[in-house]
């Protein structure tokens, strides 16, 4: 289960049989990622401001995060493109902030993309008949390295309460680092390569690297998935 830009899930039974979702937005029926969690609160923020919407302290953290007063002005920058769209994924920590600090409406964006996320894993698991297995469900992407607790409860209760043997792993890499780990195998690359794998795909790194793009128009380890609670 991945949840960083956006929400994506596949499956592989025990039997190779692959189950996957088109992934794609909106229009394929998913909610979440960074750029929806971020555009999520702006929407509150600006109606917390104009007073269509109740109070929520993201009316004062969105626009302190970008260097500004009001939520009115974070929508005028982008409209205007002083401010690059891709730059909402950056709100998602403050989200999480806001939801650690009890305030409602951000709670409830948050138990929103959990949830989502419990549907995703859930609907993968009964395709492929391993609701009575000990599947793995691993969760990667930038949503997941909020560290938030209660976050990471309501999906493990979530997936258990339909998978009662499930085990919810929380990967300390971003995604694609597996991916680029097998690409190596394959080709037989020398350790360095490994290492340069690990030391340059990092959140951090990506996140920059994203950022920058869309603004300018021994044995080789996997990437390790620890047990939700785990430090």
């Amino acid at each position: 289960m991945v949840c960083g830009f956006g929400t994506n899930c596949s499956g592989v039974a025990p039997n190779g049989r692959v189950t996957r979702f088109p992934a794609i937005g909106p229009v394929s029926g998913d909610f979440g990622g960074g750029i929806e969690l971020g555009t999520l609160s702006l929407w509150h923020a600006i109606r917390a401001e104009d007073g269509r919407g109740e109070p929520t302290i993201l009316r004062s953290l969105v626009p302190i995060h970008f260097g500004m007063r009001r939520p009115s002005q974070v929508m005028e920058a982008l409209y205007l493109g002083t401010l690059g769209e891709h730059r909402l994924t950056e709100l998602t920590p403050v989200l999480f902030r806001a939801a650690r600090r009890n305030d409602r409406i951000a709670r409830e964006v948050v138990w929103r993309q959990a949830d989502e996320i419990v549907a995703m894993a859930t609907v993968a698991i009964r395709r492929l008949r391993m609701q009575k297995l000990d599947v793995d469900v691993v969760l990667g992407g930038g949503v997941f390295q909020s560290g938030w607790q209660p976050f990471l409860e309501r999906i493990e209760a979530g997936v258990r309460a339909f998978a009662p043997d499930a085990r919810v792993l929380v990967l300390d890499a971003p995604p694609v680092v597996g991916a680029a780990l097998i690409g190596l195998d394959n080709i037989g690359a020398r350790e360095a390569a490994y290492r340069r794998v690990r030391e340059s795909l990092t959140h951090e790194r990506l996140t920059a690297k994203t950022a920058a793009g869309r603004g300018s128009r021994t044995r080789r380890e996997a990437p390790r998935a620890r047990r939700r609670g785990e430090s």
